[in-house]
């Protein structure tokens, strides 16, 4: 066994411990990264149960019985790569959601448009992007969110849909009951791969392997719109996606 499979392996008994212990403990969600444990194909493991996240207005996973993806992108500064996948989006008449930072909004109010003009949801992803399961004070939490609601309005004219993904996957119950009492609906993921580090970028086969492999029934997929390879396998894998028989849901549906 290679070492990174040993990693995939303990990776995935880890999260499945720490679920069971949150389990007994009542169902409590323990402050933390959203971790999963991945399996090939099938539907991973994840920190907190379906049933507790969904007392929060808070998800990972869609129906698991039903092909459907729902396709997410974290999007901490622009590098060149949304354009491009927004025209892919265009072309496979995907719905997207994208979680966008303060300065990300600032700096790239003509892609912002774009997105909502073509009918993506634009997501909040807080105004600084910090820990935000260290800010221990409802005020300050608040404001992430609110700032980024008001720069969202200034940019667009149109009011910041409520859907909240915590930078970095870091949470706390208080988040999540926080997040709840503004209207927010926390979204976090069942898909994903280390596509996030643009010094060590995965090759496309290799990027196409890890998504491939993870696909799942209900899906929500975090992708990182910063990533030259996501955008180079962006229209390849929503071709075999589509050719497997998937279509691609709305976040507005999760919740339906």
């Amino acid at each position: 066994m290679q070492r990174r499979d040993i990693f995939i392996v303990l990776g995935a008994l880890v999260a499945a411990l720490v679920l069971v212990v949150s389990q007994f403990f009542f169902g409590a969600v323990q402050t933390g990264a959203w971790g999963l444990g991945f399996g090939n194909g099938s539907v991973p493991t994840a920190p907190v149960s379906r049933e507790t996240l969904k007392s929060y207005d808070a998800c990972y996973l869609g129906d698991t019985g039903e092909k459907v993806l729902y396709l997410t992108f974290d999007a901490g500064y622009e590098n060149g790569c949304t354009e491009q996948i927004l025209d892919v989006l265009k072309k496979h008449n995907v719905p997207a959601a994208f979680f966008l930072v303060g300065h990300y909004i600032q700096r790239n109010g003509d892609l912002v448009r774009r997105m909502v003009d073509e009918g993506h949801i634009v997501g909040n992803h807080t105004m600084h992007h910090p820990d935000m399961s260290k800010l221990t004070e409802k005020a300050a939490f608040q404001k992430e969110l609110t700032d980024l609601e008001t720069l969202f309005r200034e940019v667009t004219g149109k009011e910041l849909p409520r859907f909240y993904r915590p930078p970095q996957g870091m949470y706390s119950e208080e988040n999540l009951q926080w997040a709840k009492e503004m209207g927010y609906k926390t979204i976090f993921w069942s898909l994903a791969y280390a596509d996030w580090d643009n010094q060590n970028q995965p090759s496309e086969t290799q990027a196409l392997s890890k998504l491939l492999s993870r696909t799942h029934n209900g899906a929500v997929v975090l992708l990182h719109s910063t990533s030259q390879t996501n955008a180079k396998i962006l229209d390849s894998l929503l071709t075999q996606w589509e050719e497997q028989g998937y279509r691609f849901g709305t976040l507005d549906a999760l919740y339906a």
